[in-house]
């Protein structure tokens, strides 16, 4: 086997390092171009413009297909963590909550500052709709 063979697929081998390391599919590409052009060099091995250009070109045709791959293969966590698992939740109303001061409710046990865009009494019960910094930001349930 040539030489440049073996340095196309040491090339390949880092590049797929560097994917495990960053993923993304980015390197995964060049990792692919660069096992193309290795192939062509084992053939070819004198022929070292042929294998750059064939490992741009390739790279060129793969890279483009990679994002939408990893786009698709790639899924948002199902599961909610910190604050974001508090959105759509019921809470209670400790203090009073007015539009322009805010107020208190009770959610699991942890008292929060809350707003709305309109006055809830004691004890109300209400929805959270965002989270604001810390303060959440409740409405009317539904």
């Amino acid at each position: 086997m040539s030489t440049m063979f073996w340095i196309w697929m040491a090339a390949a081998v880092v590049f797929l390092i560097l994917e495990i390391l960053a993923p993304g599919l980015i390197f995964a590409g060049f990792a692919v171009a660069a096992a193309i052009a290795g192939i062509y060099g084992q053939f070819n091995p004198a022929e070292y413009y042929w294998q750059m250009g064939i490992f741009v070109a390739a790279s060129l045709v793969i890279l483009p297909t990679m994002r939408p791959l990893a786009k698709r293969i790639t899924k948002p966590s199902p599961v909610k963590s910190n604050v974001d698992r508090l959105i759509g939740r019921i809470a209670l109303v400790s203090r009073d909550i007015e539009p322009d001061t805010g107020g208190q409710v009770t959610l699991d046990g942890e008292t929060w500052r809350a707003m709305a865009k309109r006055p809830f009494a004691a004890k109300d019960r209400v929805r959270v709709v965002a989270v604001n910094g810390n303060r959440l930001v409740v409405d009317e349930p539904e």
